[in-house]
């Protein structure tokens, strides 16, 4: 049974080390590479000479009736730049307490958008993130609203209409902006663009019919991105298209996926919405209940690959004399957890909470969020949050855990029987195992107890670790000293002596601060323990905290912290547990032991 017991141990812990490796380790390294390609692209753009830029405006192929025109797939401009990408078009100014930016007026596109709040690094002065770029760039992303029509509609708004600005040219949310175009049917088209202090626009179109008869005509909007992240997102992580429609509700197609499958076409719809999102950002629409629309996710490999989440809605028909309004909300910013709920709740937008992955074990993920953000209201800081957290998790596990540290101590105790029996049964390993299993039986032991302790931190461990990759609350959050961004590895390493020596050392061997105190604590509460008489299982728990310092030192910072605190924790609850019990605490002996001299076989 013991024997048993020691390789499944073992299988265990090798098993559970292999896939924290891949999922916390090498899935943060992915993300590293990922932000250093992309500065690395943006650099080799800049050094472009060739400054020719192909027109953004040029006019698309007139679209079958009832079918979304095309977004347009030129060449992307070379060292133009955005701000001459920007100059190529008349705009209107984007001012909000949250975004700045403009709307092109060919195409009445939103193609340039900023967020205020958030720089590209921990550095204050650090560029502001550009979430929208015009199509010229290699960066291209916008999000259009217009409409397909036929030969009785004439030329409706699209991708090369050119809109005309009526009073205010200046969006904010005390200002909305009306644009008109008018055709040669007698069709006016009028647009007011509005927006509210955060991320959500409202586009409301309508349609005046000055003709002689009843047209019909479809309204359609589209999210559109020229490129993709430079490395591929992980499964820890959704990166790309997704939307939640009609009866199949959510839908997740990674850039990998759709561009296998090309277009994809779900059922039409009555509610919801669609788009693309990214880490922590997301442009997303939410078409107009008034009228049933096609959801659609295709990538497009004319001219220019890309990407688009799109709808088209049905017929809409205007008799002559009269008008039909429809509106379309336009979602363009950071997937903060507040702001997503409250227009989820406020707007009524189907399940718009799906926009933020937090996983197949959301009803652990979301309460971590919502205590660890409670917490931080209360603090101010995410870190000591964390550590609050932490101590509160091991409150509710107390019970558990304490009757697990109990029969750990019980398991101390009988050791001597347990030795006995061994020796009595050397040779009879059958005998042994049911000696075991009489003397567990009688001393009321658990000899998996041991277990529990660490078991219960897996779920906990995963949840905090989701919470700090995916929720941009903790995205730059500080704790103290030189952590200055809790969702990053700590910046430090011994290898350099933590900055004294002016080297750049490779990722692996960023063994900061923090990891070595988490190291230091798991080794201390292994030491806890008797050490293992079975040479494989001694060695497996002589290396772990070895092996755990160097995996966790690629982790964010804050599970790190987490981590450390806990063992920090659990060997206090161990050590009184075992004292209470009357069970040795071998943490001294076990030490001495470890640095003690080994005699010779000659002595």
């Amino acid at each position: 049974m013991e024997n048993n017991r020691n390789f499944f141990i073992t299988i265990a812990l090798s098993v559970l080390i292999l896939t924290l490796w891949q999922v916390f380790y090498m899935n943060p390294r992915v993300e590293q590479q990922r932000e250093a390609a992309k500065i690395e692209q943006q650099r080799v753009e800049e050094q472009k000479k060739a400054a020719e830029a192909t027109n953004p405006g040029a006019a698309t192929p007139a679209p079958a009736p009832g079918t979304i025109p095309n977004a347009p797939g030129g060449d992307a401009v070379t060292a133009a730049g955005r701000d001459q990408a920007l100059a190529a078009s008349k705009r209107v100014k984007i001012d909000t307490p949250s975004l700045e930016g403009s709307i092109n007026l060919t195409g009445a596109r939103l193609d340039d958008l900023k967020l205020k709040h958030y720089t590209e690094t921990v550095d204050k002065n650090s560029p502001e993130i550009e979430l929208l770029n015009p199509q010229a760039l290699p960066t291209g992303y916008f999000a259009e609203i217009g409409f397909v029509g036929n030969d009785k509609t004439g030329a409706v708004p699209g991708s090369d209409t050119v809109w005309s600005v009526e009073g205010n040219p200046t969006l904010s949310p005390s200002t909305p902006v009306t644009l008109t175009y008018t055709n040669d049917k007698g069709l006016t088209f009028k647009r007011v663009f509005s927006v509210d202090a955060n991320y959500m626009f409202t586009v409301t179109d309508t349609v005046q019919n000055s003709g002689a008869s009843a047209v019909s005509l479809f309204n359609y909007g589209r999210v559109t991105r020229y490129d993709k992240p430079a490395v591929a997102s992980t499964y820890v992580l959704h990166e790309g298209l997704i939307g939640v429609t009609g009866t199949e509700g959510l839908a997740e197609y990674k850039y990998a996926k759709i561009e296998s499958e090309k277009q994809v076409t779900p059922g039409k719809s009555t509610d919801g919405w669609l788009g693309i999102t990214d880490k922590y950002w997301a442009v997303t629409l939410v078409p107009t209940e008034k009228q049933p629309f096609q959801p659609r996710y295709a990538f497009f490999e004319d001219g220019r690959h890309r990407y688009q989440s799109d709808f088209l809605t049905d017929a809409i028909n205007v008799d002559a004399g009269q008008s039909a309004t429809v509106e379309t909300e336009i979602f363009a910013g950071a997937k903060e957890v507040a702001k997503i709920n409250a227009y989820e709740a406020d707007r009524h937008i189907r399940q718009f909470n799906l926009v933020i992955d937090w996983g197949w074990f959301y009803f652990i993920t979301k309460p971590m969020f919502w205590l660890i953000d409670t917490l931080y209201k209360f603090f101010g800081n995410f870190g000591l949050a964390i550590l609050a957290t932490t101590v509160i998790v091991k409150a509710l596990f107390f019970p558990l855990a304490n009757k697990s540290y109990a029969s750990m101590a019980n398991m101390k105790k009988v050791q001597p029987k347990m030795l006995e029996i061994r020796e009595k049964y050397a040779d009879d390993k059958m005998k042994q195992q049911q000696a075991m299993m009489e003397l567990y039986k009688t001393e009321k032991i658990n000899p998996l107890a041991g277990c529990w302790p660490v078991a219960l931190q897996i779920p906990v461990f995963f949840s905090l670790y989701k919470v700090l990759y995916i929720t941009i609350e903790m995205r730059h959050a500080p704790f103290f000293g030189w952590i200055q961004d809790l969702a990053a590895p700590d910046p430090t390493s011994i290898f350099n002596l933590f900055g004294l020596v002016p080297v750049t050392l490779p990722h692996m061997l960023m063994i900061g601060v923090w990891p070595l105190i988490m190291g230091v604590t798991m080794f201390l509460q292994m030491r806890m323990n008797p050490t293992p008489p079975d040479p494989t299982q001694a060695a497996i728990f002589t290396w772990m905290p070895v092996i755990f310092t160097f995996m966790m030192a690629g982790f964010p910072a804050g599970l790190v912290i987490y981590w450390a605190w806990n063992n920090t924790l659990s060997i206090l609850q161990q050590g009184l547990i075992m004292k209470r019990q009357g069970a040795k605490i071998e943490l001294w002996d076990n030490l001495v032991a470890l640095f003690r001299k080994k005699p010779s076989p000659a002595e």
